[in-house]
């Protein structure tokens, strides 16, 4: 990792503001009073700052790209099964392994509860009664915001955030994924009716870096947004989850359905892709063994779109990866196959072929009149035609299988290919068959975005990925087979908040570590 032992120094600076929710009115985020009067930028920065802070790159000035680091690409990104860091980090021991660290871990909590959530916060106030256009897009955001932060640790400070008096206690996860839907509920609402009463208005479209400005895309989006969490809770709370699902599969302004709709956090005007950064300049992201494999082996037309071949020599023109888990301490890797991600890469969050694939799962669990195999292909071509590649045909035609994955280094790495599916929809499969397809395709479409990669590889076990070679979790508590379920809370909340912390726990329903299933993760897709 670049300048470690200063990325520490700076973990030790904020979080022991991790658990202080009585700070909320001070603004950490470098916004001025001034800077706040002229021509909407009241609301337009603090949502310019909550969109930078998503696929965390705020410069709140302690450094853009190691918060990322942190929130992210050592956590999500890699438990999804899409990368793998080249260097020796911490000795070779460290998250990849089990060997959680808890400043890594912290560092979602921290940022967005310090950082992005105040400003939510203040958004909501500052708009709600005068401004319904950014009040609605306020609503998407922190939806968008927090939902990964819940399907990281689980319960969280939520309904309570700004609330003295219920001393800022946490909710379950299921009375947080409830409160999403209202919230989308009061997105929708009130975006229509201000589009319908103001159809020209476009006050906010200088402020957007993640749609085009109109205020119809961020309630397609609201809709989109709305399936995905649907989905989520499928076998959890099935009644809900069609519920919610056929409320934005039936919404009159519609759900992302083309390639050149993204959501994606734009670097056209000063935005930098934190993963830009580590890849190019830090030499820190790499392919991964599961990526490898199933890319390798289904020759997938988008593998030279993700990644470059590898630099060293003895696999010129080949595309190797890392995998998880193997505590290595040399270099050797850092030849491997690195991501084609720059600074000047648009940071997706959601794409139209992630919506075809939930319309396609909501198919096979018969919710819809849709037919599955439909929009599974819709959402291949989709994915494949949003990266510039215009031929599907023979893709989805396609029998290849995973191939499986063979160490550059050492052998004693090398595992058979777990994934046993091929592209081609094949309607006679039963319909675990057809999930398998479903899921491994959306995880291929989803790249990098390693956060929904990871809740939905934990929601329904695909792709079937490798298991670490060596587990070194504490006490044994995550399973090698079962894999990583969720991040620990912060530690420093035991010490600086021990009530808010019990309280924590209690809503988890379980030991607060690694291998605790969340409230969605059932362990069954049906």
């Amino acid at each position: 990792m670049k300048r470690y032992s200063w990325i520490l120094s700076a973990l030790l600076a904020f979080t022991s503001c991790t658990g202080d929710f009585r700070d909320i009115n001070t603004d950490k985020a470098g916004v001025t009073d001034d800077d706040l009067q002229i021509d909407y930028n009241e609301h337009g920065i603090r949502l310019g700052i909550i969109q930078q802070g998503i696929y965390f790159n705020y410069d709140y000035g302690k450094g853009k790209n190691w918060p990322f680091q942190l929130t992210q690409n050592l956590n999500a990104d890699m438990f999804s099964g899409y990368m793998h860091d080249g260097k020796p980090l911490n000795g070779g021991t460290h998250n990849s392994d089990y060997n959680l660290q808890d400043g890594w871990n912290s560092a979602m909590w921290g940022h967005m509860y310090s950082y992005v959530f105040p400003q939510i916060y203040q958004s909501e106030n500052a708009t709600r009664n005068q401004h319904p256009g950014f009040f609605g897009v306020t609503k998407v955001l922190k939806v968008e915001v927090m939902h990964r932060v819940t399907d990281y640790y689980g319960p969280i400070v939520y309904t309570r955030f700004a609330d003295a008096d219920a001393k800022y206690m946490p909710d379950t996860q299921e009375e947080v994924y409830k409160e999403f839907f209202c919230e989308l509920d009061t997105a929708v609402t009130t975006l229509t009716n201000y589009v319908k009463s103001n159809p020209e208005a476009a006050e906010f479209s200088r402020f957007d870096i993640l749609m085009d400005g109109a205020y119809t895309s961020w309630i397609k989006f609201a809709n989109s947004l709305r399936m995905r969490l649907a989905m989520r809770i499928a076998v959890v709370d099935e009644e809900k989850a069609r519920t919610e699902f056929l409320k934005a599969f039936n919404n009159e302004y519609g759900v992302l359905e083309v390639e050149n709709e993204p959501v994606a956090a734009s670097t056209q005007g000063g935005y930098t892709n934190p993963l830009g950064e580590l890849n190019l300049v830090w030499n820190e992201t790499f392919m991964s063994a599961p990526m490898e494999s199933i890319m390798n082996g289904y020759d997938d037309p988008r593998r030279s779109i993700y990644f470059a071949t590898c630099q060293d020599a003895a696999f010129k023109g080949e595309y190797h990866g890392i995998r998880q888990g193997t505590c290595f301490s040399h270099n050797n890797y850092l030849g491997m196959s690195k991501l084609n991600v720059t600074q000047a890469t648009d940071a997706v969050l959601m794409t139209a072929a992630e919506v075809w694939f939930l319309r396609a799962e909501a198919a096979l669990r018969n919710w819809t009149g849709e037919l599955a195999g439909t929009c599974y292909e819709k959402g291949v071509t989709s994915s494949l035609h949003q990266h510039g590649i215009m031929q599907s045909e023979s893709y989805l035609n396609s029998d290849k299988l995973p191939a499986d994955f063979i160490d550059t280094y050492d052998s004693e790495n090398d595992i058979a290919t777990r994934c046993k599916v091929s592209p081609k929809w094949i309607e006679t499969a039963d319909r675990e068959i057809k999930l398998e397809k479903i899921i491994t395709q959306k995880w291929l479409a989803m790249f990098p975005e390693g956060c929904e990669a990871w809740a939905e590889q934990r929601r329904t076990g695909y792709p079937r990925l490798f298991p670490v070679r060596f587990n070194h979790s504490k006490d044994g508590c995550i399973d090698t087979e079962t894999m990583i379920r969720r991040l620990n809370f912060p530690g420093g909340l035991q010490t600086e908040n021990p009530d808010q912390y019990q309280a924590l726990v209690k809503a988890l329903g379980g030991e607060d570590n690694a291998g605790t299933r969340l409230w969605w993760d059932t362990g069954r897709n049906w």
